[in-house]
């Protein structure tokens, strides 16, 4: 048997030679198999922002609050019904129309501007991809790990997710034909009385009602009374559709990156200068459908996460637990001196999936990752949230219990950008690359 000094000498080797190639990554140079991440030169980061709304965000400690359906909330439902599509208008809907425009080369050409010829390239192989009478998935995927061009990104995240088609010929009569689908049980489901609706589904809707308003709280959009109507209509949708989980706290902020996301397809500009009432009823409706959709696509790759007791958060943190533990062993021993459990701090980063923990202009992007790594998700997501953590070992290492839990709680990421979020997923893509396929080092 090796002794754990022989072990933690391989390992250490293991590591520092990945390191050097994640290093050289980052330097240009590509790891085989899938592709990484490298830094954008200032240059293209300004073109990309052209495309892309902007975020401000301050970091307040407002996660919680009280709220109930107000007067206001019901003035608001009378006017989505008063004007929501008719039944003339949803036939409309299915007839078909010219597909959408892709890509010109002008566009591109502008995103590229004063880049690196190895961006410009890339931008140009998401261009490809996309406007093939067939998207390629697995090469669409491989792109998107490193991150999709914010104009591209509607595109790509509804091919990701399997929402829309791959075939082109096909996309736009399946996403007419999903979106009246979500209209429907909108109508069937959301739009009646509280009278029709059972005990439970009117306590629930009373909780997605109080959540709603807590839902990204220190992005000013997100306050507004019809975006918190828009994300009140998916949840309780999907909630009524999905009664094996029903709605949980924090698939509410699952909602939001796909929200922004889609409706940057429609508003321009700085986010806390977006007004959806600048939207027409019909423009909202679709994007509430996507966001419907893409939400349902995700959370059916995690469903165990989601029911009573949450098992599937549960099994992952005991794992990320060893995985740290097998890492970096000496903050490991720390935490269980201190008598600090993963669930304290852990359960939230899988409930949320770091929305939370990082400034929101950041989750797009880290979202580019997650979409991309599909039905692997659950368990990437285990070295994404080690890598993460393994951030501060130094600093958590000097800090007792109660410093530890203030600390975890209220993580120094206010002034992150993409370097650090990608130094966290390249730290998470080695480690998974070494451990992945030799699960007995995993083993307790």
């Amino acid at each position: 048997m090796r002794s754990s000094n022989d072990g933690n000498s391989n390992l250490d080797s293991r590591f520092s030679q990945t390191l050097k190639n994640v290093q050289g990554m980052l330097k240009g140079r590509s790891i085989p198999g899938k592709v990484l991440l490298t830094r954008r030169s200032p240059a293209e980061e300004a073109s990309l922002q052209e495309h892309s709304p902007t975020f401000h965000r301050s970091f307040s400690e407002n996660d919680a609050g009280t709220s109930n359906r107000t007067d206001t909330s019901k003035e608001q439902d009378d006017v989505w019904t008063a004007k929501k599509p008719n039944s003339s208008s949803i036939a409309n809907k299915l007839k078909p129309s010219p597909p959408s425009i892709e890509v010109s080369s002008g566009e591109v050409q502008k995103s590229s501007v004063g880049a690196r010829a190895t961006d410009s390239a890339r931008v140009m192989k998401f261009t490809k991809e996309l406007s093939g009478a067939t998207v390629m998935l697995d090469k669409l995927r491989e792109l998107a790990w490193s991150g999709v061009p914010p104009y591209m990104r509607p595109e790509v995240w509804r091919l990701l997710l399997g929402y829309a088609p791959s075939n082109s010929d096909r996309r736009e009569v399946v996403l007419r034909r999903k979106r009246l689908e979500y209209f429907e049980c909108v109508a069937q489901f959301y739009d009646i009385p509280d009278s029709e609706r059972s005990d439970d589904e009117v306590n629930m809707l009373r909780q997605i009602s109080v959540d709603c308003p807590r839902t990204v709280p220190d992005v000013t959009f997100f306050q507004q009374p019809q975006v918190q109507k828009s994300l009140e209509r998916i949840l309780y949708t999907w909630a009524i559709r999905h009664p094996a989980s029903g709605y949980v706290q924090g698939i509410n902020d699952l909602a939001t990156p796909f929200l922004i996301v889609f409706l940057s397809e429609h508003l321009e500009g700085d986010i806390d200068s977006w007004s959806i009432s600048d939207l027409p009823l019909e423009k909202i409706f679709d994007v509430e459908a996507d966001c419907y959709w893409c939400l349902s696509k995700l959370l059916d790759g995690m469903q165990d996460h989601y029911t009573f007791a949450q098992p599937g958060i549960q099994r992952l943190v005991f794992r990320l637990k060893e995985l740290v533990r097998r890492i970096d062993e000496s903050i490991s021993v720390h935490m269980e001196e201190q008598g600090l459990e993963f669930l304290q701090f852990a359960f939230r980063w899988f409930n949320c999936l770091l929305i939370r923990e990082i400034p929101f202009n950041l989750v797009t992007r880290l979202w580019d990752t997650y979409l991309a790594e599909g039905d692997a998700l659950p368990d990437f997501l285990i070295y994404i949230f080690a890598s993460f953590l393994l951030t501060w070992s130094d600093k958590l290492q000097k800090l007792d219990f109660q410093e530890l839990v203030m600390f975890l709680q209220h993580l120094p990421t206010n002034n992150w950008t993409d370097q650090e979020l990608e130094m966290v997923l390249s730290r998470a893509y080695m480690w998974h690359s070494m451990f992945n396929n030799s699960p007995s080092h995993l083993a307790s």
